[in-house]
């Protein structure tokens, strides 16, 4: 064991000593690819602490629900100790290395992670879509080989060719959900904000690929509070390290969930194509409400709910002009 690693390992038993004399209930301590961890519990709250090791050192980080009485708690215990400890969400996207995973251009790629993206969340037609994928040293390489890319980069013509090639590859393990305009409106009636949803797609993927490999690392890309995809996690995902950040799709799994979510919310495209006769515009400008009122004009005013997501203010706009 290197010096570097030695101080974390004893890092992480003080803060282990330390929180255990206060009579909360702790997990034992884990060691992973590059950090020590272990959790607190408290009735039903829980974060983590967790000791990195790396070429730039020692970095401990404390991960959880900020807003909760526990995270407060240990924070300001802790802020002010010879350890560094640093919230959530001074992130993994600041400019100052939170972490020895963390250097000015982000978190270096893990070895084995899951990387999960979103698609059609400014689009007001069709489904949102959530899909991750798992990358490992088996089918890294692989996955780079092939072309996969944040799917913003590529045309809809390779994104089908490169979602083909993920697909049928049965080395590769990957959960796609795809949450269809009359389910998206139905369930922004009941939470009124899309994050919430965008949270709980990503916590289910999230569990569905638990369900096939025991990963200890994931990336998502970052849409808003850290909270969102954090409290939507189940049993086996309140396990993982979950790293949000922006820009996520620099990362192989991330890209590749990208080209898996956008390649499903090209399909329903197709599919309305051939069903109505013409072609419904992506994104949220006038040209959608045209399509919109032609969709109205044709099969009834009743139909937009299976067609658009409801809250965007261009169906405000169309009821004014009617």
């Amino acid at each position: 064991m290197n010096p570097i690693e030695s101080t974390a390992e004893r890092t992480i038993k003080k803060y282990h000593r330390d929180i255990f004399a206060m009579r909360y209930n702790l997990t034992e301590i884990h060691k992973l690819n590059f950090h020590y961890e272990f959790s607190i519990i408290k009735e039903k709250e829980k974060v983590k602490i967790q000791v990195y090791f790396g070429k730039k050192g020692v970095k401990t980080v404390l991960q959880g629900d900020q807003s909760s009485s526990l995270y407060k708690k240990l924070y300001n215990k802790f802020n002010s100790d010879l350890f560094e400890l640093v919230p959530q969400n001074a992130g993994l996207d600041s400019k100052q290395p939170v972490s020895p995973l963390v250097s000015q251009g982000g978190l270096d790629e893990p070895s084995c992670y899951i990387g999960t993206d979103e698609s059609g969340k400014g689009d007001y037609f069709g489904p949102l879509v959530i899909a991750g994928v798992i990358a490992d040293e088996s089918n890294l390489q692989f996955l780079k080989s092939i072309g996969v890319k944040d799917s913003k980069e590529l045309s809809d013509s390779a994104i089908k060719k490169i979602s083909s090639e993920i697909k049928s590859n049965h080395e590769i393990k990957f959960s796609v959900i795809s949450i269809y305009p009359k389910k998206y409106n139905e369930l922004y009636g009941r939470v009124g904000n899309v994050n919430r949803i965008l949270g709980w797609g990503h916590a289910k993927v999230i569990e569905n690929l638990l369900e096939k490999q025991k990963v200890e690392e994931a990336i998502s890309d970052k849409f808003g509070d850290e909270k969102y995809i954090f409290t939507s996690l189940q049993e086996k995902g309140k396990n993982i390290t979950l790293h949000q950040v922006t820009k996520a799709e620099r990362y192989t799994a991330v890209a590749a969930a990208s080209i898996l979510a956008r390649e499903r919310f090209n399909s329903w495209f197709k599919h309305e194509k051939e069903k109505l006769g013409f072609e419904l515009p992506k994104g949220a400008s006038e040209t959608s409400e045209l399509a919109a009122e032609k969709i109205m004009s044709k099969l009834g005013d009743h139909s937009l709910n299976d067609f658009v997501k409801y809250h965007f203010k261009n169906t405000l706009r169309l009821k004014t002009n009617r």
